[in-house]
């Protein structure tokens, strides 16, 4: 006979002051099986957990039901709480009676009967269900990281300051990222190369990282502490070992008017080059698309100049299989090409460029060497006009929210401008001054009242050529009146958009992404580093717009994550998950198709008596994270999920329909 303890909780006035709490508890006392009813004012608490043990050993309870908050907090918390107690954690069941009940209504006349009701359900539940024990997994010591930018070089530092392995995988040719490209950062005006090169560096000689550059992810299969993960290495056409870098293969590359990446399209490289001077590993790629001798089989200068015979044009790509325990995620972000508002007329005039451009125009290793010059001839402008959210926070381009960084990288370019050439005029329009870190405040202030900056409040409606100069149409919404300014070049700032291909490395990885294409994290608030797929971790502006900073914090807190993995020798499974009845499975595999974890695979069985063999599907339990999506596909119902089979769910409608 069934001895079940109900627990209801107060949650302060959280619950209560919707529900009768008290009531509750004495109407559950008369269901049947149940030998012990208790309310509290915090369930969750130190004491009320004591409440809870001591009423599983005074009143010999084999099941319990807590019916408080949301069990996505909190559950975790009461199954621990009766573990203590000798209870099995999985004879545990949580009433829903605060998200589901309180919060959606106002009287107790309708949330007292309907919080009985959960209370009721879930009864009838835990009274069926059975002991539910975890399994172990072993874990490969090594980390993945995804993505060379600093949120990515953060997250490999710190692992490997750990003690454990990590292989860094970048796709381009130099780990940095766009932080590379920055010229100064905010709001402290470092140089952005200054303060990103040594931590390059520090990856290069950590003797626990695995540099590999010029590669990308093309397959990963496996579970927590145990992926398998296989990695392309492009062919880069000099040998990584033996190259100087002396720069004299790109010096006398013929092939000299490719558009640079790095610069943003401000600049031109050869068809043999490194990103940038400070690149990590300092060592050339050959471009196979534009390389005379690749594609005409003419050339091959560089071969001949190279002193320690480096080049190779035989050279192929090559597939590496690695073992890691996680994987971190830090692919950074895309941007906006300067293409959603088309009276920006960006693209059409060479003076009109974005913000990111502006970063390569204003750098000393950029194409002017640090000199501001208008592309289309090259002279210093005079006047110069920002347009901030040029893209984001509208509904109708498809970028409604916010790029968070656009106002204080603008503040910045206007303050560079303003020290560089005293004398040229600055206009900034916006919507809102958005400075949110810390000293961010200050500096966009300064930008107006020391060095002169003048901002107008509206937006810009139209840009077209005059002569060998831009008119900007836009209105000042504080003086309530359209202006027009004469502009020498005008500078976009574009959002910051997902990477285009987020998506595949998502499907890949079994990561939700968002609707605008970023990451999603487990929880906002509470999980804002982990995924829903175990093991694997995500970090800087792969998850949604974020400034320097904040990548950094985000990469450290994604190496947090991955330390604590890592220094288990084995971790503890889930055992709420699906399990197939290979007698009555009937092969269909539609359960392979639907999982979206990548759980299910085909089994082929053997009869031991005739030797003839069918498929049946076979769950890999430490995939599976018991979404039950496969039960529900199944035609011959020969799937269940522990924990939540049809008589479980079943008894809760029954006694809901009395």
């Amino acid at each position: 006979m069934a001895r079940t303890g109900v627990f209801v909780c107060h949650c302060g006035s959280n619950i209560a002051k919707t529900v009768d709490v008290a009531s509750v508890a004495e109407q559950a006392r008369e269901l049947p099986g149940v030998v012990y009813t208790e309310d509290y004012q915090y369930m969750c608490s130190s004491p009320g957990q004591e409440h809870i043990r001591q009423a599983i050993e005074e009143h010999r309870l084999d099941s319990i039901v807590v019916a408080s908050c949301s069990p996505r907090l909190h559950e975790p918390t009461f199954r621990r709480c009766a573990a203590e107690a000798g209870l099995n954690p999985y004879l545990v069941e949580m009433a829903n009676i605060r998200e589901h009940c309180s919060w959606v209504h106002k009287e107790k006349e309708i949330g007292t009967p309907k919080a009985f009701d959960l209370v009721k359900a879930a009864v009838a539940k835990v009274q069926r269900n059975v002991p539910l024990h975890t399994g172990s997994i072993s874990i490969t010591k090594r980390a993945l990281v995804i993505g060379g930018g600093i949120a990515g070089i953060q997250a490999a530092l710190d692992i490997a300051d750990a003690g454990h392995e990590v292989i860094l995988v970048e796709k381009t040719p130099s780990i940095g990222g766009r932080m590379a490209q920055f010229d100064k950062t905010f709001p402290t005006l470092d140089c952005s190369a200054c303060i990103l090169t040594p931590k390059m560096v520090e990856v290069a000689q950590n003797p626990n990282i695995k540099l590999m550059t010029w590669s990308e992810v093309e397959h990963v299969e496996g579970y927590v502490g145990n992926f398998k993960v296989t990695i392309r290495q492009k062919a880069r056409f000099a040998d990584l070992q033996e190259c100087i870098g002396c720069g004299q293969c790109w010096e006398k590359c013929p092939v000299k008017k490719i558009p640079s990446e790095f610069q943003a399209g401000t600049g031109n490289r050869t068809a043999i080059y490194v990103p940038f001077p400070q690149a990590v590993p300092n060592v050339p790629v050959i471009d196979k698309e534009h390389c005379l001798y690749l594609t005409q089989g003419k050339c091959g200068v560089c071969a001949k100049v190279c002193p320690k015979q480096c080049i190779s044009y035989e050279d192929q790509d090559k597939l590496v299989e690695v073992e890691v325990g996680a994987i971190v995620v830090a692919t950074g972000f895309d941007v906006e090409p300067g293409k959603l508002y088309g009276e920006y007329v960006y693209g059409d005039h060479p003076d009109i460029i974005t913000g990111l451009q502006f970063e390569r125009l204003m750098n000393a290793c950029g194409p002017t060497g640090g000199h501001l010059e208008r592309p289309s001839d090259g002279r210093e402008p005079r006047t110069v006009v920002f347009v901030k959210c040029a893209g984001s926070r509208d509904e109708v381009k498809g970028v409604p929210y916010c790029s968070k960084v656009c106002c204080m990288y603008t503040a910045k370019h206007a303050l560079l401008i303003k020290e560089k050439y005293p004398d040229t005029k600055v206009y900034i329009f916006y919507i809102d001054v958005r400075a949110t870190g810390k000293g961010y405040e200050e500096f966009a202030d300064r930008t107006q009242r020391e060095f002169g900056a003048e901002y107008i409040r509206g937006r810009v409606s139209r840009i077209y050529p005059e002569g060998d100069h831009l008119v900007v149409v836009g209105v000042d919404t504080l003086l309530g009146k359209q202006v027009e300014v004469d502009a020498d070049l005008v500078v976009l700032a574009t959002p910051m958009l997902a990477r285009e291909d987020a998506k595949d490395l998502g499907r890949m990885l079994n990561i939700a992404s968002d609707n605008y294409g970023f990451f999603t994290e487990a929880h906002p608030k509470l999980r804002p580093a982990e995924t829903l797929t175990a093991g694997i971790y995500l970090a800087g502006a792969c998850l949604f717009p974020r400034d320097i900073p904040d990548s950094v914090a985000s990469g450290g807190a994604a190496a947090a994550k991955v330390n604590v993995l890592l220094a288990r020798e084995s971790i503890e499974s889930e055992p709420i998950i699906a399990e197939v009845d290979e007698q009555t499975c009937v092969g269909c595999l539609n359960c392979v198709r639907v999982c979206p974890f990548k759980a299910i695979e085909e089994k082929v069985l053997e009869n031991p008596k005739t030797g003839e063999t069918r498929v049946v599907a076979a769950v890999n339990e430490g995939v599976c994270e018991g979404c039950g999506t496969c039960a529900a596909a199944c035609p011959s119902k020969c799937i269940m999920l522990r924990g939540f089979t049809d008589e479980q769910i079943l008894a809760e409608v029954d006694v809901l329909c009395v």
